[in-house]
């Protein structure tokens, strides 16, 4: 665990593919089985947690969101589901366009018969551990429940649910990531006793590519109406959150690159009030970078295993794939996690698919995280020359102070980072 903390998932992830590629050459069944075993049971102990994960963490974002500071939040939340919505449409319209000519249809169709053959040649053993509801269940649950928080006074439901929260993410952060790296390994051993490894990283290498291209004109197009609105140099204004991006490639965290986003925001020339208020927010709730991660992989996987799905059912995943990430947690693979109930209940994906997920979005966590950071200077424009006048107008009628010091941007963050 210790070691988890100090280097991340990433690496270990890397190691599991790496090995699983390596050892499934030789290999001898009976040890594969042990690894066979603990992948069945892996995989059943995750469809029993996906429900709870839903509940544990849709309830208290959509509670919270519901609360706060009225219209500020409110716009806010609004154009960051906007950009988020934006972002996986633009991704399904450029992966649809792009992938019947970089793809070939049916590249992984051994995928799906190799996890048949895994659970026939499985383990030693299985247990069953049944889900307590359905995904579904849990995602209208999640709503109802959700917002009648958002209504009500603030009592002992909220503060339960806020404690539940508590445990479904350690239950993420210390049970379910740090288990993933053996559960990868044992995904790619099979794959490569099944022949199908090869096909599947130089498949997944070339979404890679156009998943990358595609975060730089969803920037782009991010910081262009940003310009537009607030009337600023969107070029000058993307340059200046540079560090940001920087950080959040090396971090890979959010919430850890808070005080550089903040920093360069307010360089953009965002008053402090908003930029203090819509960048920790949109840390939560913006995750146009993520949004376009697993659209990208989902619809390669789709793709490349004749899973038949209509236009319409992607959008509907998108438009939900972006409520489930303002709830995403915190963590390493937080995102991921969230996404996959609606990954299996509302595309269909296998085990074995969602492991794919998991291992290739962990595999590019930085650069989303990225995507999703820098955006929210972006947000943190519009807000400002939207709500700007007239918070400047309610500070011109404050009196003056006699002792009225100048607001200083890096003394701002150094307190922060103080506490």
């Amino acid at each position: 665990m210790s070691a988890l903390k100090k280097y991340g998932i990433l690496p270990w992830i890397i190691v599991a593919i790496i090995l699983g590629l390596v050892c499934g050459q030789f290999f001898p069944t009976g040890l594969s089985r042990v690894f066979y075993t603990y992948n069945d049971i892996f995989s059943q102990f995750l469809n029993f947690a996906v429900p709870l994960i839903i509940v544990g963490l849709v309830i208290p974002a959509i509670g919270d969101l519901g609360r706060g500071a009225g219209k500020w939040l409110g716009l806010t939340a609004a154009i960051a589901y906007a950009s988020t919505i934006f972002s996986g449409v633009l991704t399904y319209i450029v992966c649809a366009w792009l992938f019947p000519s970089l793809l070939n249809p049916g590249t992984f169709s051994d995928v799906k018969a190799s996890e048949e053959s895994l659970a026939a040649a499985s383990g030693y053993f299985t247990i069953e551990i049944a889900a307590p509801f359905e995904v579904m269940t849990a995602l209208v649950l999640s709503f109802v429940i959700g917002i009648g928080l958002s209504i009500m006074p603030r009592g002992v439901l909220r503060r339960g649910f806020l404690e539940f929260r508590e445990i479904i993410t350690a239950l993420i952060s210390r049970v379910v990531i740090p288990l993933l790296p053996l559960h990868i390994f044992g995904i790619f051993l099979n794959l490569t006793q099944s022949g199908e490894a090869a096909q599947v990283i130089s498949t997944l290498l070339t979404v890679v590519v156009v998943l990358l291209i595609l975060e730089v004109v969803i920037l782009g197009t991010q910081f262009g109406v940003a310009g537009a609105v607030a009337k600023v140099n969107p070029v000058k204004a993307l340059w200046n959150m540079k560090d940001a991006y920087l950080t959040a490639l090396g971090t890979s965290s959010s919430a850890a690159t808070i005080p550089v986003t903040l920093r360069q925001t307010l360089k953009n020339g965002v008053r402090h009030p908003i930029a203090n208020f819509v960048i920790p927010l949109c840390a939560t709730i913006h995750l146009a970078g993520s949004t376009s991660k697993i659209t990208a992989f989902a619809m390669a996987i789709a793709f490349t295993q004749n899973i038949g799905l209509t236009t319409g059912q992607w959008i509907g995943f998108i438009f939900m794939l972006g409520v489930v990430m303002v709830a995403a947690p915190g963590v390493p693979g937080g995102g991921i996690m969230a996404a996959v109930g609606i990954l299996q209940s509302m595309l269909g994906f296998s085990e074995q698919q969602v492991a794919l997920m998991i291992a290739t979005y962990i595999a590019l966590d930085s650069f989303g995280t990225a995507t999703n950071v820098t955006g929210d200077g972006a947000i943190a424009l519009v807000v400002d020359r939207i709500l700007g006048k007239k918070l400047d107008e309610r500070d011109s009628r404050k009196a003056p102070s006699e002792d009225y010091v100048p607001f200083d941007p890096d003394a701002y963050i150094e307190k922060i980072k103080e506490g």
